[in-house]
C-alpha cells in the first residue's frame, strides 16, 4: 500500500477508499521490527480481534513496536522513494547491459520491485539466482570484490529483485556490476 501510494504520489486513503478492509504491515518497507494494523468495519475488526485472541495472538507492552511503526510511517515517503529510485537505477543498468541473457521492461518498474526477464534455456532463473548469490574465486580475482546478490527465481523465465531500506545506492551499483559479471561469464 505504502509503495503504491508513493509511486502514484497520492495519500494511501485514496487507494483504499473503495476497500472493505485494509491491512498494513509495518515491517515490510517501513522498517519496523514487527507489527501491523487492520482497518475495516467495526464488526469485521471485532471478529478479527476475537479470532486473534482465540489463536493466542497478542502482545503486552507493545509501545516500543508502536513507536517504531510510527517512525516508519513518518519517514515512509522519503525512504520508499529512495527504494524506488534504486530499483529504477538497477533496471536501467540491466537494460544498458544489452545482454542476450536478460532484460527489463522499464515501463513496468513503478515501485521497489524489478522483474528481470531471462531469455534462452540456460541459465534458468534459479541457476542465475544461484550464480548471483555465490562468490567465485574468479570473480574475486577479476573484480577484487566479493558480492552476493539475492534475487528470487519468480517463474520459468523471470527473476524478481526487491529493494528495501537496507539496500543503498552503493549496494545497487554492486548488484548491477555483479549481474554484468555473471551475464558475461554465462555467455562465455
Amino acid at each position: 500500500l505504502m509503495n503504491a501510494a508513493v509511486a502514484q504520489d497520492v495519500e494511501p486513503a485514496r487507494i483504499t477508499q473503495h476497500c472493505d478492509s485494509v491491512s498494513l504491515c509495518f515491517s515490510k518497507g517501513l522498517g519496523a521490527p514487527a507489527g501491523a494494523v487492520l482497518a475495516g468495519r467495526r464488526e469485521f475488526v471485532a471478529e478479527a480481534w476475537r479470532v486473534r485472541k482465540l489463536l493466542g495472538g497478542g502482545m503486552r507492552q507493545a509501545g516500543v513496536l508502536a513507536a517504531a511503526a510510527r517512525l516508519g510511517l513518518e519517514h515512509a515517503e522519503v525512504i520508499l522513494r529512495r527504494d524506488h529510485d534504486n530499483a529504477r537505477r538497477f533496471a536501467e543498468g540491466v537494460q544498458e547491459l544489452n545482454s542476450p541473457l536478460c532484460s527489463v521492461n522499464l515501463s513496468a518498474v513503478e515501485t521497489n520491485i524489478v522483474m528481470v526477464s531471462i531469455r534462452g534455456g540456460w541459465p534458468s532463473p534459479a541457476e542465475l539466482c544461484e550464480h548471483l548469490r555465490v562468490v567465485s574465486k574468479e570473480e574475486l580475482a577479476e573484480t577484487g570484490q566479493a558480492v552476493s546478490v539475492l534475487l528470487f527465481p519468480w517463474s520459468a523465465n523471470a527473476m524478481r529483485a526487491v529493494w528495501h531500506r537496507d539496500v543503498s545506492a552503493h549496494d545497487t551499483e554492486l548488484a548491477k556490476n555483479k549481474l554484468e559479471f555473471v551475464a558475461r561469464k554465462c555467455q562465455e
